[in-house]
This record gives C-alpha cells, structure tokens and sequence, in this order.
C-alpha cells in the first residue's frame, strides 16, 4: 500500500478545491441504522458544507486502514466536513453472522442511510481502492445524490478486467504466497499475507514504515471473501458511462496492485472526467510532512489542470 497511500495522501490533497454547499456541521462520530444493522461513522471538521464521504477500501478493513495519511484528511476537513465510516462487519459497525452475505447492493443501501442520516440533499464521494467499487456503484443507483466523486486506485467496474502487476514485478514473491495459500502450514495464511504487504511497495522504506502501522488493522476475512465475490458479478461499464458529475480519477504511476492502464480506461468510459498520474510523490517519518502537496499539483474541477507532468485531461 505504499504507493497506494500516498496516491490517496495526494487525491486528497487534490481535491481541497472542491466546492462545498452551506449546512449544519455533523456531529463528531455517532452511529445510524443501516439496513442490516447500526453503522459506525466518524466526522473530521467542524465547519458546515456539503459532506465528503471516504469509502476506504480492503474490503475487510474499517475506516483507519484509510487514516494512515492522517493529515491528509485534516488539511481536507479544513474547510468541510470529511465522513469515514466502518463498513458492515468490520470495525465498531455491526457483525456479520457467520456465513452471511455481503453484497454490493448491501453497500450502496448503507450508504445510502449514511447520507439520509447527515441529511445531506447531495454528497461528494472518494472511493479508495475497491471502495472505488462501492462509489461507482451508488453513483449509478443514486446519480442525483452525488456532486462530485473521486476514484483513487479503484478497481474497473468491470472487475474482470482488473489485474495486478504482482506476478510481473515480483515473480518470486507470487511464487512463494501460492505455496503457502495451499499449504495447511499453521501460520502460513499470516505469512502470505505478510508477503502480500511487501508487494505493495517500491521503496523498501516505505515498505518497512507501512508494515509498521498496518500491524495496527484489523481485518475480516469473511467481510472479504463476500463481498470481492460479489463485486465480480458486476459490469458497470453501461452505467459509468452515463455520469455527467464531475469525476476524478487518480493513480500511482508505480502502482502495483491497479496499473494506471485500469484508471486510463474509467477515465476514458466517464466523459469529462479528469485523469491524473501521480508519480512524485513521497511520505515521511514525519507526521508534519505525511501530505504530500507539491505545489506544481494545482488542481480543480474547473479548467485544465496545471502540473509539470503526470496530469492529463
């Protein structure tokens, strides 16, 4: 996830420019009804507007695994309220009984409780990884609800047609995490996911840094398991096609996990969205300078952006 967050540190930074509607500030954290059960959901800002929800991605994890970039989203709730929620079954949202279903559609309903209970008329939304999916997916059910949406390493909606760049770049590792995933090994499921981890990174730094917080995350495999299934089902292409918000799709140049070849084509499907490669970007120690905001990247919905390189429109 290295590049990957700080792919996501940068989207945020990118989108501090989006227009914000006049309202009553939400309230902290709290918990609304969803449709299968009472959902956790935690506010950043305390300045009125139109309320940008961040759907973090796994599926597994709850909302920290996107707090990572922290001040990222403080720099971002400056001026609006910044909405993370723990997705059914994971985190302080209600648990999946054993066996149970997790959908797609599940996700849009909840998500749409979200937005009933902030009583926000429309919402701006950044999907992050395969929350990417769920944000593609409730803008197709709810276009109207949906001012603007930003998509950071998402997946295709056509899920098929997703794939990673692991067995390219680290054959050996590939290699090994088969083995282990058909091994009966005690241990061998934890040190596949340990390998996983490493592939998310080009710099062994970061790696390291990362692997540090991520022993923090809790994660769900059943949550997992569900809902990627699920979410193979789908064809969103039709639908994406037919959004006229304006959207934001973003990539790590050195991504890994989604090449920017699958953000080039949702930008190519979504007429007038914005396309924009990220490549110089980095991540420190620091926790003053863990957003990164070259100045060079002078983004907004309206005109053409400014860079030096790795924008296109």
């Amino acid at each position: 996830m290295g590049q990957r967050m700080r792919d996501l540190a940068s989207a945020v930074a990118l989108v501090c420019l989006l227009a914000a509607d006049t309202g009553k500030a939400a309230p902290a954290e709290g918990t609304f009804q969803g449709p299968g059960g009472a959902l956790f959901y935690k506010v950043r800002g305390t300045r009125p507007g139109r309320p940008l929800v961040v759907i973090n991605g796994g599926p597994g994890f709850d909302h920290t695994q996107i707090l990572l970039v922290p001040t990222a989203w403080d720099r971002l709730a400056e001026n609006r309220p910044v909405i993370f929620y723990d997705q059914r079954g994971t985190g302080r949202s209600f648990a999946l009984k054993p066996g149970a279903a997790d959908t797609l559609a599940d996700q849009v309903a909840d998500l749409e409780s979200l937005r009933a209970h902030l009583k926000a008329e429309t919402i701006d939304i950044l999907g992050h990884s395969s929350g990417g999916s769920t944000a593609m997916a409730f803008t197709a059910r709810h276009p109207d609800r949906v001012s603007h949406l930003v998509l950071v390493d998402s997946g295709s909606p056509k899920p098929a047609d997703t794939r990673s760049l692991f067995s390219d770049v680290f054959p050996d590792l590939v290699a090994r995490q088969n083995a282990l995933e058909s091994s009966k090994d005690a241990g061998s499921k934890d040190e596949s996911l340990r390998l996983r981890r490493t592939m998310l990174f080009c710099s062994p730094e970061q790696r390291a840094l990362y692997i540090k917080l991520a022993t923090r995350l809790a994660f769900n495999q059943q949550v997992n398991a569900a809902l990627s299934q699920d979410i193979e089902r789908f064809d969103l292409e039709p639908e994406v096609r037919k959004f006229r918000m304006p959207v934001m799709v973003v990539t790590g140049r050195f991504d890994t996990v989604v090449p920017p070849s699958t953000a080039y084509r949702i930008h190519l499907q979504i007429p007038g969205s914005r396309f924009v490669a990220l490549s110089e970007v980095v991540i420190s120690r620091s926790s003053k300078s863990r957003t990164p905001l070259p100045e060079r990247w002078n983004l907004s919905w309206r005109g053409r952006p400014r860079a030096d390189r790795g924008t296109h429109q």
